[in-house]
């Protein structure tokens, strides 16, 4: 008992750090965002319509971008509380609708199509199984109660039903290296290690061995995500702050030259 209530422990404290890694991780992205969005919200909501007001004297067509721009600017002002709560109910409204079994099954299965959070989801998920596995193989659950307890403690309900599949092939006579990679979510590499873990005998210390190794891949994947996400932040920002000015700065330069000429 007291070794497997240390290896459960060890295994609670690596989930929340892992569950801190990523908060920590997401945090400077997700502030770099709302910033983002409150600088341009403020300049097409408060700075522009000021600066507009002084091109109605013209007299002449605004160039494309200027009208935009201020298309832009008089849609936010008019509509941007009625986006914002608009927002708000549909994000409610698609939080209860994912309570719902079968649209829930639907999205998570969607989820894990998805370029890079699809990736990371098998990640975690494929790992958070491999080690609660081991752990109660080592403390000799039987295997099939064993698959069932740990495809029980994964979030997405799309793995968990193909788990259970996975559990009834293996109940069926088939190898668990077999049946997990008839469900499509395991790598490779995973799956060679728990062949060799049960032609060895050592299934939970390779399932262990594994998990250590799909948390490893999840740290790079979210470690490169980040880097990606940053530089691409900062640019897009940069370009619509960029497009602002130069929409404001056309039609001046066009009354100087109109000016210059006469």
């Amino acid at each position: 008992l007291d070794a497997v209530l240390l290896r459960l422990a060890d295994y609670t404290e690596q989930r929340h750090q892992m569950r801190t890694t990523l908060m920590l991780a997401l945090l400077y992205p997700l502030i770099m965002a709302l910033v983002a969005i409150a600088v341009i919200t403020t300049l097409l909501v408060a700075v522009v319509p000021k600066i507009v007001e002084q091109f109605d004297h013209l007299g002449q067509t605004l160039p494309a971008s200027t009208r935009f721009l201020i298309a832009s600017s008089e849609f936010l002002n008019n509509y941007g509380l009625l986006i914002l709560v608009g927002v708000a109910l549909s994000s409610l409204v698609w939080m209860n609708t994912l309570r719902q079994p079968k649209v829930r099954l639907k999205y998570d299965e969607k989820l894990l199509q998805l370029p890079v959070i699809g990736k990371v989801a098998r990640s975690i998920n494929t790992a958070r199984f491999a080690r609660t596995l081991s752990i109660l193989n080592s403390s000799a659950v039987p295997l099939l109660d064993a698959m069932r307890i740990s495809s029980d403690v994964l979030d997405n309900t799309h793995m968990r039903r193909m788990l259970a599949e996975a559990a009834g092939r293996v109940r069926e006579g088939t190898s668990l290296r077999a049946a997990l990679d008839a469900t499509k979510l395991f790598p490779p590499m995973m799956l060679h290690m728990i062949a060799s873990g049960e032609k060895s005998g050592q299934l939970d210390s390779m399932l262990e061995r594994a998990a250590n190794s799909q948390d490893k891949e999840f740290e790079t994947q979210v470690s490169v995500t980040l880097k990606i996400f940053e530089p691409l932040m900062l640019v897009t920002m940069a370009g619509v702050v960029f497009f602002i000015v130069v929409s404001i700065l056309q039609p001046i330069l066009a009354m100087n030259n109109f000016v210059g000429g006469h």
